[in-house]
């Protein structure tokens, strides 16, 4: 393998970290589960705008090619090598009202986690019987679900055209991985091994082998944060008495890309601030205060509709839940307040 010809308009992280010194580094090692430096870097060398461009393929990918995790780790979470994580799901520690009782901003809320099976093969090369034995691992632990949380699975793999389509409107099932996942090796064997299962007021979903091996969501109208957060620790104590988590004291929950690990949260909202949109710079210093990022309704690298934006927690390592959840509640605070004070006299 020979050093990637990384263009120099690339801003990358990737692209700012693999000199030719880490590459010498790293060039020849592998986890014990095959994994290289090649397929760590392949999606940021063949989409050269990537923002990260770097996958991991199994825990180990993080030790193994730690001269280049990381340095990203540490520009993205502001997280060092000896840093601990710490975990929190405890919702009595939330101080978070409904900012928007009367329904005027805030469409619906939306908080999610994602969780990879431990001693698994991540998604960039998990082979597909490693896929179905996720598949019946996670089914096996829905099963258990009761109360408001029961509901059904719905593989990929001959769901009627009818159904994905209600689905996608809803902006509860996922897609094919875009070309950034395609390159780092998602793709494979698609649809087979995936699915999504849901509750029957479709508020709880679990999305099967799509990025990371498991993405638990809660998910409700309006703005009642807590109320959502609820729901998400209720399932996340059912599904871990028959799962096992990779987690480790330094990087938290153990994920495919490396921006979400630590609490591998995202709390969001979908919010319509017209007035604020019109003036981006206070906008984005109302986001950077609270930590949180602006992104389209449908997701990362999606333009937003009118004026209807998806804000969610950036930070997810060296922070616990709570601390994810609560800054998203006081930033929306912040911005329905800004929204009020720019609308017309």
């Amino acid at each position: 393998m020979d050093y990637p010809k990384l263009p120099k308009k690339c801003k990358s992280l990737l692209c700012k970290y693999l000199t030719p010194k880490v590459f010498d580094t790293l060039k020849n090692k592998k986890t014990i589960n095959g994994f290289t430096l090649e397929l760590v870097i392949n999606s940021g060398v063949q989409n050269i705008d990537s923002s990260i461009g770097v996958y991991a393929g199994d825990e180990e990918s993080y030790t193994t090619f730690a001269a280049l995790f990381d340095p990203i780790i540490k520009e993205y979470h502001g997280f060092d090598t000896q840093d601990k994580h710490t975990s929190n799901l405890n919702p009595d520690d939330l101080n978070t009202p409904n900012p928007d009782s009367e329904g005027k901003f805030i469409v619906s809320t939306r908080i999610r986690v994602g969780r990879n099976i431990d001693n698994m093969h991540l998604g960039a090369v998990i082979s597909q019987g490693q896929r179905d034995l996720v598949e019946s691992t996670a089914l096996k632990a829905l099963s258990a679900l009761e109360g408001e949380l029961a509901g059904n699975y719905y593989p990929l793999l001959g769901m009627t055209k009818e159904l994905q389509d209600d689905l996608y409107k809803e902006h509860l099932l996922f897609k094919e991985g875009d070309r950034f996942l395609d390159a780092a090796g998602y793709n494979r064997n698609w649809p087979d091994g995936r699915g999504i299962y849901h509750n029957h007021d479709k508020t709880f979903l679990v999305w099967i082998n799509e990025e990371d091996q498991l993405r638990i969501i809660s998910i409700q109208q309006g703005g009642d944060i807590k109320e959502v957060f609820i729901r998400l620790v209720s399932a996340l104590k059912v599904i871990e008495t028959e799962v096992t988590f990779a987690y480790n004291n330094h990087l938290g929950y153990i994920t495919s890309c490396p921006t979400n690990l630590g609490t591998a949260m995202r709390a969001s909202v979908h919010i319509t601030l017209p007035n604020l949109a019109k003036d981006m710079d206070a906008f984005k210093a109302i986001t950077d205060k609270y930590y949180l990022q602006i992104r389209g309704i449908n997701g990362e690298h999606s333009a937003n509709e009118g004026s209807v934006y998806d804000i969610s927690n950036q930070r997810r390592l060296g922070i616990t839940e709570v601390q994810a959840v609560q800054n998203l509640h006081d930033g929306v605070v912040a911005l329905i307040g800004a929204e009020k004070t720019l609308a017309p006299k």
